[in-house]
């Protein structure tokens, strides 16, 4: 299918939605094609498990997985599949996504998450390194990944400080 989804960004729980947008929308700015879910860890377990052991046969190339809290979902999820998983923590009211970084990167030896940032930037980051990912084997979604950091770089060099008073 050529709009088949290429990435999963799944979250545990909708609340999740204001962080990991921020994946959906680097993805659609470079024409990833992908999908989203909310699959919760302790309240949808046999979705969860659905979700995971069909994804690669779904054509999905990686999974970026938001969670707050014990940050169940992106272990959870690599548990069941070997698509990459990128775990993204999401804050938490409490300890502000503190638990749920620790949660994820302390992932057991032989059961691979990769870790994100704290929040929106890591999200971000998540899609940018999914589409690293895919690119090794896209040229089109190489150049604009190319493009994208070209115009980062472009922004920082026309950056003007202000004079001192």
């Amino acid at each position: 299918m050529m709009n088949a989804p290429q990435v999963g960004v799944v979250m545990g729980s909708s609340s999740d939605w204001e962080v990991m947008k921020h994946a959906a929308m680097l993805l659609k700015q470079l024409g990833i094609h992908y999908e989203t879910k909310v699959v919760s860890a302790h309240r949808t377990p046999d979705l969860l498990y659905e979700y995971a052991s069909t994804a690669e046969t779904r054509g999905i190339k990686a999974i970026i997985a938001g969670a707050g809290g014990a940050a169940h979902l992106p272990g959870m999820i690599a548990s069941k599949t070997i698509v990459p998983v990128l775990g993204v923590p999401v804050p938490s009211k409490y300890l502000k996504g503190m638990d749920s970084l620790l949660s994820i990167v302390q992932m057991p030896k032989g059961i691979p998450v990769a870790t994100f940032a704290i929040g929106e930037a890591g999200a971000a980051n998540a899609a940018l390194f999914a589409a690293a990912l895919i690119a090794r084997y896209d040229n089109g979604l190489a150049d604009q990944l190319n493009d994208f950091r070209r115009g980062q770089a472009d922004s920082v060099l026309a950056m003007e400080l202000p004079d001192v008073d």
